[in-house]
């Protein structure tokens, strides 16, 4: 009933008022002369605004207006999606659906592409924005084209093709934290509709916290290069490109935005049970390094890939082949601050690779019975070494100097078969059916170890677990197992979509739809009782289950005037077995994935454009998100009394609105000023933490960013000053108490200039 009541009453407020509109996207290379946008979120090129999913969409000339350079500044830009740093790797959450397990066995819950291309590692999904066509977000289960992991939906990030005619660029913008971001791009067409095009980009930026010690060395937070290069274009009936990229990543990683718990909370209220008090504190405050790192943190990780995207048009049918191999190889150095109070050294290594490879038929082009069907077959396996030095490892076994997570191979398989038709029951209305059958594997062979100095510690090591346990570990040389971690599973799930959509004459779409979403299951450290060495499982303790959302939204896209449009959805979520981790000490320290049972979201958002003359543009945004637990009892065994039904998910505030505006102004022959203002207005959010058995509070907050742009006739060049998040609000991307308690913080306030020009 309240949710009823909220969606009339904003309803209302929208018709009267600017609202920004899903269309967001500024005019590109794909728009059309209605100032409409081309997209693909359909596996075919399709209309944003006769698209009939929630989809937003941004040009690459959006994403450099907006100073977007990597995923996380998504956030800004679409509604209900965070996309933040939570330790090993970024975390994608769309309308409160998530995944905090970044680790090389765990899979998010929002998909990442980059040309179509599922990257299954998130650590991977940073890479630079440049020389970008256009992102798409589409939020809710998009499980039918996509297949697993889509639960809450899919970020595709679309480089720009090459084309036959010779194009050429370079952008740079400086900012304060020392940000540094170039780009350059030389398109050459070769004849016959082809082309070869290569882009090259460098970012850097300081970390984010402030030192108490001005003479201490400041590595960067990030230092990344990275190039591109493809051939392709259009000949004939063939349509394809064949693209190679490369980048290396270095800097301080995810610690350059981690401080300690007591910067936002007062920590004596941190006891079981109870929410921890934040505390409001000036951003210098909150940013401040109050433990200085006895050892470096640094990584040196590189990246790279090659795909093929291959389309033929026979006639009656178009056949696509979208095929890639990628590879990643990290080498982390690091200071992991333990219990906010200790350093302790530690270093990561990892080879992780993947293939894919896609198939579809599209047929019925122009008939009322049109769609496509296909295969799919992904492949994933990776060899690792996490190790951590003391104290940690001292106080897992005295004299020990490394515990230590050697893993591999670890592999996962996923094959599935799909199809999606529409039947256009008249011009305008339209029925459309899809259903995906996936079989997902999983498997890992790996160990948990301890590294001793000498001999002696080994043997020491090996008379007490004698003592204690009446067993001796299996040791190598200077190391020692401590146990095995042996799982492989198999999982099928068949995910079905059913829709309707209306083009209503002269104003625009109305559709609704009901969809199903998958996430493949998993395991924790460990093995089976029986399996090898130190083995006491049951096979629940080990496995998690998949996780399973059913969709039902229904929306418009309305046109209302050529200065006015209007979108709209509405949605509920029924969402079961949601996996969620948390950080243990015993029997060992290890990250322990669990399902919480179920969970609910209840939504609206709301968006809409206002163009009263040439020269000004009004938006305004709203998002009402109710995301909340239902059923979650995190130990029914030892403490059944304790739950968190009907408290938040992370990352899912109740309230968000946007609103901005851009004025124009016309210099003649001289060029144009363009002076753009946007703020976004969330209302609290919160963070589980099951070490504590509670929640991190993330009071509400708004930032705001300008921009001033002078533009020279036909685009030859620009110059541009910004600033972002004027309030200078620092927010909290995730936090945690326990072994690692601490906090990993979001932008603070950025400022610089911007400059570009086109050959």
């Amino acid at each position: 009933m309240k949710l009823i009541k909220t969606v009339c009453m904003v309803s209302a407020i929208a018709l009267c008022a600017p609202v920004h509109a899903q269309e967001t996207a500024q005019q590109g290379a794909d728009s059309v002369p209605t100032g409409d946008i081309v997209v693909t979120a359909t596996r075919q090129s399709t209309l944003l605004s006769k698209t009939p999913i929630t989809l937003s969409a941004i040009t690459g000339d959006g994403l450099k207006d907006a100073g977007i350079t990597d995923a996380r500044a998504l956030t800004t830009a679409v509604p209900n999606l965070a996309l933040t740093d939570s330790g090993d790797a970024p975390r994608i959450s769309i309308r409160g659906v998530t995944s905090t397990d970044t680790t090389e066995k765990g899979d998010p819950s929002a998909a990442f592409l980059l040309d179509g291309i599922y990257i299954a590692r998130p650590a991977d999904t940073l890479g630079s924005f440049y020389d970008v066509e256009r992102v798409e977000v589409l939020r809710g289960p998009q499980g039918t084209l996509y297949g697993r992991n889509t639960t809450a939906g899919v970020i595709n990030v679309i480089a720009k093709a090459p084309v036959d005619a010779f194009h050429a660029s370079v952008d740079a913008s400086y900012g304060n934290l020392d940000s540094v971001d170039v780009s350059g791009m030389v398109n050459v067409g070769l004849g016959n509709g082809l082309g070869i095009r290569a882009a090259v980009n460098y970012q850097r930026q300081n970390p984010y916290y402030t030192l108490s010690n001005s003479d201490q060395r400041t590595d960067p937070y990030r230092d990344t290069q990275s190039a591109r290069l493809s051939f392709g274009g259009e000949t004939g009936n063939l349509k394809f490109v064949i693209r190679g990229d490369y980048s290396r990543t270095r800097g301080t990683g995810v610690n350059g935005n981690f401080v300690t718990l007591d910067r936002f909370y007062d920590v004596s209220t941190l006891t079981l049970k109870n929410d921890p008090v934040y505390i409001g504190r000036s951003s210098d405050e909150q940013r401040a390094l109050t433990v200085e790192p006895a050892y470096r943190n640094w990584r040196d990780n590189k990246a790279y890939g090659i795909m093929g995207d291959f389309t033929y048009d026979f006639g009656p049918v178009q056949l696509t082949y979208l095929g890639s191999y990628r590879k990643t190889e990290r080498d982390d150095t690091r200071n992991l601050l333990l219990f906010g109070a200790l350093n302790n050294s530690a270093f990561f290594t990892g080879d992780f690779k993947q293939d894919s490879h896609e198939l579809r038929l599209a047929f019925g082009q122009g008939s009322r019975f049109h769609g496509q069907v296909g295969g799919y077959y992904f492949h994933e396996k990776s060899f690792l070494e996490y190790n951590l030095g003391n104290p940690l490892s001292g106080i897992v076994a005295p004299g020990a100097i490394g515990f230590a997570f050697p893993q591999g191979p670890t592999v996962s398989r996923s094959k599935a078969a799909f199809g999606q038709v529409t039947f256009d029951i008249t011009p305008d209305f339209h029925l459309t059916g899809g259903v995906r059958y996936t079989n997902d594997f999983k498997s890992r062979n790996g160990a948990t170890v301890l590294d001793f100095a000498d001999a002696a510690g080994v043997a020491a090591y090996q008379a007490a677990q004698l003592e204690a346990n009446g067993a001796t570990p299996p040791c190598t040389g200077l190391r020692c197992t401590v146990n095995e971690n042996i799982a492989k599973k198999t999982w099928n799930k068949t995910i079905w979509k059913v829709g309707l959509d209306y083009d209503v004459p002269g104003l625009g779409l109305i559709y609704a739809n009901v969809s199903t979403g998958y996430k493949a299951g998993g395991f924790n450290d460990g093995c089976i009782a029986g399996s090898g060495f130190n083995c006491f499982l049951t096979p629940e303790a080990l496995y998690y289950n998949p996780e399973n959302l059913k969709s039902y939204e229904a929306g418009l896209k309305f046109r209302v005037s050529s200065a006015f449009r209007l979108n709209a959805s509405v949605f509920h979520y029924d969402y079961t077995d949601l996996q969620v981790s948390q950080g243990v000490l015993k029997p060992i320290p290890a990250t322990l994935i669990s399902n919480a049972g179920k969970a609910k979201v209840d939504g609206l958002e709301l968006e809409a454009t206002l163009q009263p003359g040439d020269n000004d543009k009004f938006e305004l945004g709203y998002t009402y998100t109710n995301a909340r637990y239902t059923d979650f009892t995190p130990e029914p065994e030892t403490d059944p009394t304790f739950n968190y039904n009907g408290l938040l998910l992370d990352h899912a505030p109740k309230h968000v609105a946007t609103a901005a505006w851009t004025h124009t102004f016309p210099l003649g022959d001289a060029g144009k000023v363009d002076v753009g203002v946007r703020s976004r207005l969330s209302s609290e959010y919160f963070i589980i933490d099951l070490n504590n058995k509670s929640q991190f509070r993330q009071p509400g907050f708004t930032k705001t960013d300008a921009t001033i742009t002078y533009t020279a006739p036909n685009d030859r060049y620009y110059v541009q000053g910004f600033v972002k998040n004027i309030e200078d609000n620092i927010t909290i991307a995730h936090a945690a108490s326990g072994v690692g308690a601490g906090v990993f913080i979001e932008a603070p306030r950025t400022y610089g200039v911007r400059a570009g020009v086109k050959f």
